[in-house]
Parts: structure tokens; sequence; C-alpha cells
């Protein structure tokens, strides 16, 4: 039996299974990709936001977590599906299909939650001309003398502008209801270029307010992916992340807890859930050890 399951390989989950195996435990970690990262393997930006590892990219980050997770031994099944989580008496028995299509059983008396998020679509549907949420399919676009609508007024929004628009974007134009994004990246854009209030759209043509687009980027933000929270009934707040305190990370379920972007921190970034990871190997140490 191990210690702990974590399910996802993000920051917040290799942190707490890392802290877990320095700490003299057996994790066993797991994530649908085929390699640890997350979400940072999709962002091919770089990131200045973290004061000890200025200009590096999410892949750069993603591969310093593999060789961080590798160096300190920790289990782990990756390209594994979490596919099914029950309770049986203090444990929590996990089955997940292994990229050979075999089940792999595991057993554990803390299951952590580290599935994070991904991109909102607000109701539109797929298409040739639609991108949702930024990341490496933004980067490999060809942006070139092509027209570009951006749906959202985060900061992502005003940041994919600034990108498209040194890609080469014949013209870019963002429409956001409300305009959320700070100050520094609303400065980023063109006061002309930000449309503020209700709009159309038909992604199935391309049109925004009637205008035609070659590309339509849709940046309404994150939803949560908090695997097994209904088979535990699992308490969320009104968008759909785990409620859980902060001071432990521990979920409305004894033994469960949530990490990262899936529990909807104040302030969601690798730094943080970085930190919720060994807020919940703290917490899980001591409830072992006072078992």
């Amino acid at each position: 039996m191990a210690d702990a399951i974590i399910i996802g390989a993000g920051p917040a989950g290799s942190s707490c299974a890392l802290w877990l195996a320095k700490l003299g435990f057996n994790p066993i970690l797991a994530d649908a990709r085929p390699t640890a990262g997350g979400l940072l393997n999709d962002s091919p930006f770089r990131n200045d936001w973290i004061v000890t590892q200025p200009g590096v990219t999410g892949p750069d980050l993603a591969e310093g977590i593999g060789l961080a997770l590798a160096a300190a031994g920790v289990p782990m099944f990756l390209g594994a599906r979490a596919a099914q989580a029950l309770r049986s008496g203090d444990a929590f028995d996990v089955m997940f299909e292994l990229p050979s299509g075999k089940i792999q059983a595991v057993s554990a008396p803390n299951l952590v939650i580290a599935t994070g998020v991904q991109p909102r679509r607000g109701g539109l549907e797929p298409g040739p001309r639609l991108l949702f949420g930024p990341g490496q399919h933004v980067f490999e676009s060809n942006f070139a003398g092509q027209s570009v609508a951006i749906l959202g007024g985060g900061d992502n929004a005003f940041e994919n502008y600034e990108f498209v628009k040194r890609a080469g974007a014949s013209e870019a134009h963002i429409y956001a209801r409300t305009v959320r994004a700070g100050h520094v990246f609303r400065a980023m854009a063109n006061p002309d270029d930000v449309h503020h209030g209700p709009y159309e759209v038909e992604g199935a043509i391309g049109q925004v307010n009637g205008r035609a687009y070659d590309v339509i980027l849709v940046m309404y933000g994150w939803e949560p992916m908090p695997v097994f929270a209904d088979e535990f009934e699992l308490e969320r707040n009104q968008k759909g992340y785990l409620a859980v305190d902060f001071m432990t990370c521990r979920t409305s379920v004894p033994g469960i807890y949530g990490i990262g972007e899936v529990a909807a921190r104040g302030h969601p970034c690798v730094v943080t859930a970085m930190a919720d990871g060994i807020t919940a190997a703290k917490d899980i140490q001591r409830r072992l050890e006072n078992h």
C-alpha cells in the first residue's frame, strides 16, 4: 500500500510527491499525460514571473520537474487515466488505465487531487477557425496576414493580442464583456482594438458582431477538472473548484486533498501550486505519523 495517491503531475502534484518522497514516505504519482509538468508542457512562452528562474519556458520547467521526480525516485504512472476510485475502510482504492490497456489498482490512506484546469469554451463548439485557451497550439499557428478576434477580458486575452500582433496578424481585436486584465496587460493593446460590452459570436463562420475573421481565439479563462469530486461528494464552490482549507489543503472529506488550480487559489500560478503541494505533503506527514 502506498502512503498517498496523487493524481496530476503538474507543479502542485509533483511538488507534493517530491516532498513526500524526501520525507521518507511512499507516494504514487499519476498523470494522463505521457510526461510530468501538466499544463507547463503547453506553454512555450518565456515565464519571467519565477524569481529564481528568469526566462525559462513552460517545457523547460516541465523537464526540470521530471528530472527532480526521477532523482527522488518517485514512482509514477504516466499516460495513465484515473478510471475509478472507491473508499475501502480507511483507504482509497484507485484504478488506473495504463497506456498498455491494463488496469493497475493502487491503495493508500491519502488521496491528492491535483488535476488542474482546462480552457472554458463558453458554449462555443470547436471549429477550424476557433482556438481555445492559450498554449502550444496558439504558439504554432501562423498568424501572418490573418485577421484575429480575441474573446475575453483577462490577462491571457491581452497577452495573446500582443503575441498575434508580433506574429504578423493584419489586425487583432479584443472583444470583452468585462475587462479584468491588469493595467500592465491592458497597456499592451491599442484602445481602438478593444471592444468593451456585449457581442455575438458565430464560430462556425468565424464572425464576431457580424464581422468576419480568419481566426478566433477564445480566452474565457479556465474551468476545474476535479476528478472523483462527484464520487466522494466533495464540497465545491459556485464555479466548481474544490473547497479546501488552504492551511492544510484538506477537502471536505477526510484523507482527500485538493491542491493547485483545481482548488481555486486567489493567485494561481506555478509557485502557489508548488506551495500547495508542500502544504498537503506536510499535513499528510502529520496525519501518517500521528495515526
